[in-house]
């Protein structure tokens, strides 16, 4: 969505405008409040802000997915490491590191 000068408002026009605002954001535009002349906040509607969270969620959702895919890619193309070896090698370096 396209912002226009209209929908870029200053945080004082905005405390004495909040209503009339509010009734614009609900009607479908979203206003970005400045202050001191730069982006403070946003006013978007709340069916808005919600679909929003969930897009998040489903993102981060994917990327569980996408992350679980590819270890069970790994598992089964034998690229795996015990893990208390491995254990055991980061935390030699790391005292490696820590003594040198």
């Amino acid at each position: 969505m396209a912002f226009t000068s209209h929908d870029i408002v200053p945080l004082s026009q905005a405390r004495a405008n909040l209503s009339d605002l509010a009734d614009q954001v609900k009607e479908g535009a979203e206003k970005i409040i400045t202050k001191n002349g730069e982006s403070y906040v946003a006013l978007i509607d709340a069916k808005r802000l919600d679909y929003y969270h969930q897009l998040e969620r489903e993102r981060i959702h994917l990327l569980l997915i996408d992350d679980a895919s590819r270890g069970l890619a790994d598992v089964a193309a034998g690229k795996v490491k015990d893990a208390r070896s491995t254990l055991g090698t980061i935390q030699r370096r790391r005292a490696a590191r820590a003594a040198g």
